[in-house]
């Protein structure tokens, strides 16, 4: 069952729409709620993560996918922070992509981009969402944002372990973007487990483009990730 927040109105070019599967239980963060209803700064975080979504004016319409029976309350939250953008949301399913299998049946087959976001990616300035856009407008059949990795990385061998060169290595972080075709592709083939919709897009055989990713586009899991939000948005530092 779908809930329907708003109409969906025409979009400028290029027309992107942008889904945040936002079913997960939150259980790491032991708030007793889903993760995307927690409070942050006084909002849900939710309302942070569409908030700097449509900050890139390109985004036209946002589409949820909630956990069973919370449809309506989510999608008011989102919708009162999606601006101009309306808002649609769906019943999200067991898994991630589930979720957003359930998302894109509902997205207009007339959309040029798709963006798949983590509501709890909720800091991510509009600079990230916007290079994501431009890449998939440029061509790209998926895009990530990606963060250099800072921490020595060992890879355990038999009898040991050995030190694995992390100049080359990103930490992939949210919204992923695609072609509207290619993400539909990418989910036909029924990989209901995924974690990683550019890792669906990859087994088609089409290669993933790595755009700037930026450290204020890390996800909150933990109470400790939702003291470090805090703090950045009392600073003033959401989209530094």
């Amino acid at each position: 069952m779908g809930v329907r927040v708003d109409s969906v109105t025409p979009v400028q070019e290029p027309r992107v729409v942008a889904i945040v599967p936002a079913a997960g239980s939150g259980e790491r963060l032991g708030a007793g709620t889903p993760k995307a209803m927690v409070p942050l700064a006084g909002e849900p975080i939710l309302a942070h993560a569409v908030r700097g979504l449509v900050a890139d004016v390109r985004v036209g319409l946002v589409v949820l996918a909630t956990p069973e029976g919370l449809e309506e309350p989510m999608a008011a939250i989102a919708a009162g922070a999606s601006g101009a953008a309306p808002v649609v949301a769906v019943t999200g399913g067991r898994t991630r992509a589930e979720s957003v299998a359930a998302a894109l049946a509902v997205v207009p087959d007339e959309v040029d981009v798709v963006l798949v976001h983590d509501a709890a990616r909720c800091l991510t300035p509009a600079a990230v969402v916007g290079a994501v856009i431009d890449a998939v407008v440029s061509g790209a059949d998926a895009v990530v944002p990606g963060a250099p990795v800072v921490d020595t990385i060992r890879e355990v061998v038999d009898g040991g372990s050995r030190t694995i060169d992390r100049s080359a290595l990103r930490a992939v972080q949210t919204p992923q973007g695609f072609p509207l075709a290619v993400l539909r592709r990418a989910h036909a083939r029924g990989d209901a487990d995924a974690t990683d919709d550019a890792g669906m897009v990859e087994a088609l055989g089409l290669p993933v483009v790595i755009v700037a990713g930026h450290p204020r586009a890390f996800k909150v899991t933990t109470a400790q990730d939702l003291v470090l939000a805090e703090a950045l948005l009392a600073g003033g530092q959401q989209d530094g």
